[in-house]
């Protein structure tokens, strides 16, 4: 086949590309540039060049065609302004759902010819079609499972995607970057929010939000313990960063409207809890049926909770057989059957 493979730099998507390029596919490495780097340079480093150096020394390596494709404001758009405004409403924002959906398997569709079979990413994922329809299944690697971030992918989307490493562990990856001799087989995986690269949330928000000073409120006596720079910059359960005494203090409640953030020295007001509300679904395949037994992760990582999902038209409760500290407005909650990703949903307030 004719391969589009979105190629970022790190070990993960050189590795699917060799192993598609062994299997005598016709391959053609895209590196995307997404990240707004000449207006936000003085905000910190970002590593898109070294990013795109590695790129081209493994298609370098493997004989294989390099294509750097601008996709900035396609980007800031769907992305980075979804991101600013969800912080702004005081939610939890996942940035990588987006850019799954809108971005890599979005624009960047629209941008390839028709040439192209299918689109490749080194996403830890499995994609199986049964019948006329294609299932988004999960990794053999819990900890490394990317479904969680795919489950607002579209039937059509998932017609074209692939994940030729979707099958393996992380250790196997690795030692089969060692065995292709990859330039990038020592490098560590990226962690945090997709666009930022090494530049400091908190610098980022401040340049999108400002300041905004406001009032810390112990929540059981309504006295005034500080001052703060913005509701924005704290979320629920945080207990760093407060620049109080008497500690330790928790983040239990944000009052977004009069700017005032409520701390205790009780985490239980963490909102641990059983059960929550959800919206704006994304079936990727077939419905589960309203009351059916569920599994569901509500974050990236190893942790599933088994549940039932009651739900009408767009609108639904999860109910969760155990409790949970960190269920965050905005925040997705993503659905399982198996190992089958049914797709998912936004955590509503």
């Amino acid at each position: 086949m004719k391969v589009a493979v979105l190629l970022s730099g790190g070990v993960d998507s050189s590795v699917a590309l060799r192993l598609l390029k062994e299997e005598g596919h016709d391959v053609t490495a895209f590196y995307l540039k997404i990240w707004l780097q000449d207006e936000f340079s003085f905000l910190g480093d970002c590593p898109w060049e070294e990013d795109l150096n590695f790129a081209t020394a493994v298609c370098k390596q493997a004989n294989v065609p390099l294509e750097v494709l601008p996709l900035q404001t396609e980007y800031w758009e769907n992305v980075v302004s979804y991101t600013i405004a969800e912080i702004k409403e005081g939610r939890t924002p996942n940035p990588d759902m987006f850019c799954n959906r809108l971005i890599k398997f979005g624009e960047f569709y629209k941008k390839i010819d028709n040439s192209f079979e299918k689109v490749a990413s080194g996403h830890y994922a499995r994609v199986e079609k049964l019948s006329d329809k294609y299932l988004l299944k999960t990794s053999p690697d819990p900890i490394k499972d990317q479904t969680y971030f795919l489950a607002y992918l579209t039937q059509e989307q998932l017609s074209r995607a692939l994940f030729p490493i979707g099958k393996f562990t992380k250790r196997q990856i690795r030692e089969l970057a060692k065995k292709y001799e990859l330039p990038n087989m020592e490098r560590k995986d990226s962690q945090g929010i997709c666009f930022l690269g090494r530049i400091s949330f908190n610098e980022f928000i401040k340049h999108h939000l400002g300041e905004l000073p406001g009032d810390i409120v112990e929540l059981e006596t309504g006295s005034i313990k500080g001052k703060h720079k913005g509701y924005y910059f704290y979320t629920i359960g945080q207990r760093s960063g407060l620049g109080l005494g008497g500690g330790p203090w928790y983040v239990v409640k944000k009052d977004v409207s009069n700017n005032i953030i409520y701390i205790s020295k009780q985490d239980y007001h963490n909102r641990a809890r059983k059960d929550f509300f959800v919206t704006k679904f994304n079936w990727i395949a077939d419905k589960p049926q309203s009351g059916e037994q569920l599994k569901v992760k509500i974050r990236h990582g190893a942790k599933f909770y088994n549940c039932v999902l009651e739900y009408e038209n767009d609108k639904g409760k999860v109910i969760l057989n155990q409790e949970d500290q960190g269920i965050a407005p905005g925040q997705f909650a993503v659905f399982y059957k198996e190992d089958v990703c049914l797709g998912g949903s936004i955590i509503a307030e």
